[in-house]
């Protein structure tokens, strides 16, 4: 078994880089859906809502950072190329939702997603014996369900 330069098993880096440039490119697309959100939301909850979007927005763009360069971590390069993330991505492109609820709904459903991938890229970590990989999918899953739960609970869910 070769290791790299961090002592992890070759093989095992670049499946895990494979799946957090997937996990880039789902939060890339998100990320962009949310900006849409906060720019283009009217009606009655605009001023609550495009202060909460462009919280999340701003989240989300650390967030990215620190994924992209987890993966140069790991030895390999990152996906940056906005034709990669749109093939990859499986959050769908939202373009110029104005309503809240329906940005809202969006947002549970994309954290959905990215949650799934997370709680995959964990175990994939695990047994690579990535800590480092481990620590950031784990702390971004327990952030993210707090939030869930919030928006769901704007919801009426």
């Amino acid at each position: 078994m070769s290791k790299n330069f961090i002592g992890l098993d070759t093989g095992k880096t670049l499946e895990l880089a494979d799946a957090l440039n997937d996990l880039l490119s789902n939060y890339q697309i998100f990320y962009m859906n949310v900006r849409g959100y906060h720019w283009n939301i009217k009606g009655e909850n605009f001023f609550e809502l495009h202060a909460k979007f462009e919280e999340l927005y701003n989240d989300l763009l650390v967030k990215i950072d620190e994924i992209a360069e987890r993966v140069l971590t790991l030895g390999h390069r990152p996906a940056h190329a906005y034709s990669t993330y749109m093939e990859r991505s499986e959050i769908p492109e939202r373009k110029d939702v104005t309503d809240g609820r329906e940005a809202v709904e969006n947002i549970v459903e994309g954290f959905g997603k990215l949650i799934g991938k997370q709680r995959a890229l964990l175990s994939l970590a695990g047994e690579a014996n990535d800590e480092g990989t481990v620590a950031l999918m784990s702390d971004y899953i327990s952030q993210q369900e707090k939030t869930v739960w919030m928006y769901r609970s704007y919801l009426g869910q």
